[in-house]
């Protein structure tokens, strides 16, 4: 496709636009609503290929592919009134916002599509789970580091809820960062080391030839400071909060 339109230009859909823009020889044509005006002026004065449109129709009337970003809660202001023909094509990013409901606030044949992208599309190295496959929005998520269609929204809805535990990670890290702080290490010290240490982990994690278990016993020696965290820290306890807090966002996504 060779316009695309975003509605609701925040950090994700900034994420996409320098994905698809940066340092690409023949970018596509992109067109952003006026909503989070300040970002998309911006990448309107960064790429000559992005241009912020009026409103959010005139976004629709210029697009092939139609990204809907607005969050969930904004979405009956941001779509009340929208026409979006059935030769587009919508892709929402709104978590907990399904398919059928979707296509009721339109009031569109228009093919839909639900996807996660993830910040690190900017980089063009984030696997987008879409649903339902379509060739276009799995085409354009293959540029920004894969597309990875699932069959049904049951399915779609637990990776969504895998997502969720994105800044939990981050949470952990920064308490670990904390806690050396706490014992007189320099918080900056503290902080460029975890994030080196986690670094490797992430390298550790391209080894798709061994599963997650055994990622972990390879980084373990019997009875070693590794396990002894590991089990006395997340123990059957913790494991069954987490479980049950999945449980909990699951059921709310569906």
């Amino acid at each position: 496709m060779e316009r695309i339109g975003i509605i609701g230009v925040g950090e994700i859909g900034r994420a996409i636009v320098d994905g698809l823009c940066d340092g690409v020889e023949n970018p596509p044509e992109i067109y952003l609503s006026p909503r989070g005006s300040r970002t998309a002026a911006e990448l309107s004065q960064r790429y000559p290929n992005a241009q912020v449109c009026a409103d959010n129709q005139d976004v629709a009337n210029r697009s092939e592919i139609v990204l809907i970003a607005v969050r969930p809660q904004d979405r009956s202001e941001a779509l009340a009134g929208l026409r979006i023909g059935s030769d587009r094509v919508v892709v929402s990013l709104m978590a907990g916002i399904g398919i059928d409901e979707l296509r009721q606030t339109l009031g569109t044949d228009a093919p839909l599509v639900r996807a996660i992208p993830l910040p690190a599309v900017r980089e063009r190295r984030s696997v987008t789970v879409t649903c339902p496959s379509h060739p276009a929005v799995d085409a354009l998520f293959d540029g920004l580091g894969g597309a990875f269609p699932v069959a049904d929204e049951a399915g779609f809805n637990v990776f969504s809820a895998l997502t969720a535990t994105l800044t939990t990670h981050y949470w952990y890290l920064a308490t670990l960062t904390d806690w050396a702080s706490r014992q007189g290490v320099p918080s900056e010290d503290a902080d460029r080391y975890i994030r080196g240490l986690f670094q490797g982990v992430e390298r550790s994690l391209g080894d798709d030839t061994r599963s997650l278990h055994q990622l972990a016993g390879d980084h373990e020696t019997p009875n070693g400071i590794n396990e002894r965290i590991r089990t006395t820290w997340f123990d059957a306890a913790n494991s069954e909060a987490l479980t049950k807090a999945l449980d909990a966002l699951l059921a709310d996504l569906t």
